[in-house]
């Protein structure tokens, strides 16, 4: 049990059967207790999706668990054959994942870049391999590898291959 003075920011709790992770907290009276949150995080590698669900293999027992796009959430975005990620379990089951900070990803598709047209400051959208599409430097042409934060979205610079 934890007291409600052991809170912090990335404790992991459970509440009425669900588990939670503490982003922020506000401290404002004492009394209250939580249960410790019956969560493990393991490092698993993404195979494949059959459209419906995504496959992810653990390296080190090659097990294989699924997760929806409504588990996935934004992070589908990003992800491509072979990407390690963290993958949160909750009794067992996998409810969430958390991708590398940043990710190589090819453009897929981008405006041709007419040389003179230098605006200061101008992007311009550019579709990912994920099908993502990211503001990017007018310089940055089709079939270029690109390093991009999956905290934010947002193009980073190129990647030279």
């Amino acid at each position: 049990m934890y007291e409600s003075s052991d809170l912090r920011k990335g404790l992991k709790i459970e509440i009425d059967g669900d588990p939670y992770v503490v982003v922020q907290f506000e401290f404002v009276k004492p009394g209250n207790k939580f249960n410790p949150a019956n969560l493990e995080e393991l490092e698993l590698q993404y195979l494949y999706t059959d459209g419906f669900q995504y496959c992810f293999m653990n390296t080190s027992t090659y097990v294989q668990d699924y997760l929806t796009k409504d588990q996935l959430g934004d992070s589908i975005n990003f992800l491509k054959e072979n990407t390690v990620c963290n993958v949160l379990f909750f009794q067992e089951r996998p409810i969430g994942i958390t991708l590398p900070n940043f990710v190589n990803l090819r453009i897929a598709q981008a405006e041709v870049w007419a040389k003179g047209d230098t605006a200061t400051g101008s992007t311009k959208p550019a579709t990912l391999e994920t099908g993502y599409v990211v503001q990017v430097p007018p310089f940055v042409e089709e079939g270029e590898l690109v390093r991009i934060d999956t905290r934010t979205g947002e193009y980073v610079e190129r990647v030279k291959e």
